[in-house]
């Protein structure tokens, strides 16, 4: 939070977004290219809905494998066969028994949607124009034995496919292209990669581990490009107002708006609407009798946050969206629900919504490429000033399922800069390793960085916050803060982002 000075307010003001004031329906639309999602009534928005709705599963990674090979015959007094361990189709044919084998394996052990298309076996480019189901696939993994790998490859990069390169050395039997995929194919006889579309980061040997966290972020990167998001009062970014565009630019981000105007009438109408009522005040009763929650503001704030969860939900479903974001949430919300939306973007989260405060597209791609990588909750927050290897994070909403298991234990205050409604002071572990994206304004670059929790305080500030050590220079991590907000996920994705973002517009630093 900041004290800003808005434009002709004459006084400083508490607000976490430098201005925030009410901007017109076709402001929005224009500052986001987006659309406004119309024709809404509390009738429509909950028809069809048993109980309260819940997300879609995030989409799978379609994986196409190819297995690349040749069979050879000895010829007298001539260098007959390459190097390799698959030198006969009965050789090839255990290969091809292998593969399966682990490509089940993989499956079973992806924390991630992920489905493989039938292997296809190719000993000549026709084998591979006859793999009719390469243009259904989100990427191909090329097993490079010997054959027509670069068909293989150039097939799928012409089709605009993501490319992986699996060799042996000693999973199985060696494959030449372990020797000569360098030289020969990425640098092409020179000292640099001379290829579009694949590079040395692209080639794994042996190793099913390495496989799985590439596919783990090509998945991620499927279900970030083109994703859909409500925006609560209209998409923003902090002190950037073309944030939402960049954002649809460089994501192709579907963002749908829905003014406070209808979201006020969508209130009233599931306020007159008994079994709605109800139901929240059942989901906070369940809610508060739970263990590891404590509630210091007052019932009413809760409930209310129940039903504007509901309301939100029913909107999600209507748009076929699984992602929120809401502006100017430190105060336009307040009369409308009579209450915050800090919890209830908690308890969204928690389920498997992507839910996000103060409609910030600087940070909210980053939030929802993390969501597809891990499939976990993620924290968009304010961060302070790096000093002695330490920084303090906070914001008022921060989810309690951060690792996608278990909930961690919370205190319901208020909202810090009001004293009003609910807000989640979520317990973070101490030892927690966390992952954090900073993204720059004009969105060319983003940092990550690895920390670990050191403290979960409670300053005059945000409600839910940590402190977070760090093994980098403060001065360093000082000088690379773009932005404003971070984005946070439980564990370690940084190789998983700059994976995914070498194939964005974006630049990524690893600053460790």
């Amino acid at each position: 939070m900041r004290q800003d000075v808005c434009s002709g307010a004459g006084q400083a003001r508490p607000r976490c977004c430098p201005c925030e004031r009410d901007v017109s329906r076709r402001g929005f639309l224009e500052a986001a290219g987006g659309a406004a999602l119309v024709g809404l009534s509390w009738s429509l928005a909950k028809a069809a809905e048993a109980e309260v709705a819940m997300p879609p599963a995030r989409k799978p990674l379609v994986l196409k494998p190819i297995f690349t090979y040749g069979t050879y015959a000895h010829r007298h007094q001539s260098s007959w066969r390459p190097w390799g361990g698959v030198e006969t189709q009965p050789q090839a044919n255990d290969e091809i028994a292998r593969i399966n084998e682990e490509l089940q394996k993989l499956r079973a052990a992806a924390d991630f949607p992920l489905n493989t298309l039938p292997l296809t076996a190719a000993k000549g480019a026709n084998d591979i124009a006859d793999a009719k189901d390469l243009a259904d696939a989100d990427a191909v993994l090329v097993y490079a034995s010997s054959g027509p790998l670069t068909q293989a490859v150039d097939a799928a990069l012409a089709a605009k496919k993501n490319v992986i390169i699996f060799v042996r050395h000693k999973s199985g039997p060696l494959y030449l292209w372990y020797e000569i995929i360098s030289p020969r194919y990425l640098r092409r006889h020179s000292d640099r990669l001379a290829v579009q579309g694949v590079d040395f980061q692209d080639v794994v040997v042996d190793s099913q581990d390495e496989l799985l966290w590439r596919l783990r972020a090509l998945c991620g990167l499927k279900n970030a490009q083109g994703a859909r998001i409500l925006a609560i009062g209209g998409p923003g970014g902090w002190a950037q107002a073309k944030a939402p565009a960049l954002a649809k630019e460089r994501w192709g981000l579907d963002i749908q708006t829905v003014t406070y105007e209808e979201l006020r009438k969508l209130i009233q109408e599931a306020r007159a609407d008994n079994a709605a009522v109800a139901l929240a005040k059942k989901r906070a009763d369940d809610y508060l009798k739970a263990d590891g929650v404590k509630l210091e503001t007052k019932r009413e704030f809760v409930d209310n946050c129940f039903l504007l969860d509901q309301v939100f939900r029913a909107l999600m479903k209507k748009a076929e969206a699984r992602a929120i974001t809401v502006n100017a949430c430190m105060g336009t919300i307040m009369p409308v629900s009579e209450t915050t939306a800090c919890l209830t973007l908690t308890t969204l989260n928690d389920d498997g919504y992507m839910a996000f405060c103060e409609s910030d597209f600087v940070i909210i791609p980053a939030g929802i490429l993390l969501d597809g990588i891990t499939g976990h909750p993620t924290f968009l927050h304010n961060p302070c000033y790096p000093h002695g290897g330490q920084i303090t994070l906070a914001h008022c909403t921060g989810p309690r399922k951060m690792d996608g298991k278990k909930l961690d234990p919370v205190r319901i205050v208020t909202h810090y800069e009001s004293d009003y409604g609910a807000a989640p002071k979520v317990e973070i572990p101490k030892g927690q390793r966390l992952t954090h994206v900073l993204a720059d304004f004009e969105a060319n670059k983003w940092h990550g960085l690895a920390s670990e929790v050191i403290e979960a305080p409670f300053y005059p500030i945000c409600r839910t916050q940590v402190e977070v050590q760090y093994k980098i220079d403060d001065a360093l991590l000082a000088e690379k803060m773009h932005g404003f907000h971070w984005m946070t996920v439980y564990g370690n994705y940084l190789r998983e982002l700059g994976y995914a973002l070498r194939r964005t517009a974006i630049k990524w630093e690893n600053l460790g």
